[in-house]
């Protein structure tokens, strides 16, 4: 268990970052910052939320889809089309 409480901190914190980098945006674009940097700026939070994006699917699979496809039945069914509609979805944004 202590592992799973060092993992959810350490996802928080990943958010935090997250979160400050879109407060330097709104304190950019409050101090009239030059649109390039900005741009650079959203470019790096864009990637930041990919990158966590990325992480959490690859967690589900191993853990929520994994188990649904060991039990198998319908859960199994159900675990694979969310995972796929969620593949879907990021590989749109």
């Amino acid at each position: 268990m202590a592992g799973q409480k060092k993992h959810k901190d350490d996802v928080m914190m990943r958010l935090r970052r997250i979160e400050g980098q879109v407060r330097g945006l709104q304190r950019m674009v409050a101090e009239d910052t030059y649109c390039i940097d900005v741009l650079t700026q959203v470019s790096a939070v864009t990637r930041a939320l990919q990158s966590f994006a990325l992480q959490m699917l690859d967690e589900h699979m191993a853990t929520c889809v994994s188990n649904a496809v060991a039990e198998g039945g319908e859960e199994r069914e159900q675990k694979l089309k969310e995972a796929s509609d969620a593949i879907a979805r990021l590989v749109r944004s």
